[in-house]
């Protein structure tokens, strides 16, 4: 597959766009500024602004499929709409190249479907108050994605959990439409392991999928 990463030059989207590489994928890096990458066979590197449909587009070209690693910038105590804007900007530019393959990450604090009573109780409730503005902008994410705006994509929303540096195992968990029960974290290794899978497989579509280690 050609694959289109936007958020590539971050601690997940690194490691999918390495790990897509060593699957034999084309990798389109989206990145905002030059030099984020090393040339090397298998990797196109686009400077471009995901805001911005027709700077979008520029990273599109010949794609099967896109992935949007983009997070929350800024500070904690901000609002924030860059995951929602950044999507909503990839969006419209797949629709004009008449790519529809898009999976986003999102984050297991938006819903609470699948946790176990002292993930919900305890845990949910201070990461919440933490994380309310990346939440709040991963909500209003993945509200434009069910809404009528994007309806020409085929997409999949990928939840996790808290991410760790820790080294790739090949294993992970998903759950459909909910968080993995005791899936508190995931390794971003594990969890680009999961965004290559869920992108290549046409079975997932329109679907929220939770996973954790």
């Amino acid at each position: 597959m050609k694959i289109a990463v936007f958020g590539a030059t971050g601690g997940t989207g690194r490691r999918i766009v390495e790990q897509g590489i060593a699957r034999g994928h084309d990798i389109t890096a989206a990145v905002r500024t030059p030099g984020a990458f090393a040339a090397e066979p298998g990797l196109h590197t686009v400077v471009t602004d995901p805001m911005d449909p027709e700077s979008a587009a520029t990273a599109l070209a010949g794609c099967d499929a896109v992935v949007s690693a983009i997070g929350g910038r800024g500070p904690l105590n901000e609002r924030s709409d860059v995951i929602r804007d950044a999507t909503r900007g990839i969006g419209h530019a797949m629709a004009a190249t008449g790519v529809s393959r898009l999976l986003v990450l999102s984050q297991g604090t938006v819903a609470d479907a699948g946790d176990g009573p002292l993930t919900r109780i305890v845990a949910k409730p201070i990461l919440r108050r933490v994380l309310r503005n990346t939440r709040a902008d991963a909500i209003r994410m993945e509200a434009l994605l069910r809404g009528g705006e994007l309806d020409a994509l085929d997409w999949v929303v990928l939840r996790a959990p808290m991410l760790t540096d820790g080294r790739r195992t090949g294993r992970y968990r998903t759950a459909r439409e909910a968080n993995v029960r005791g899936g508190i974290r995931i390794s971003r290794s594990d969890l680009a392991d999961a965004v290559l899978d869920l992108v290549a497989d046409p079975a997932v579509s329109r679907a929220v999928i939770g996973a954790a280690a």
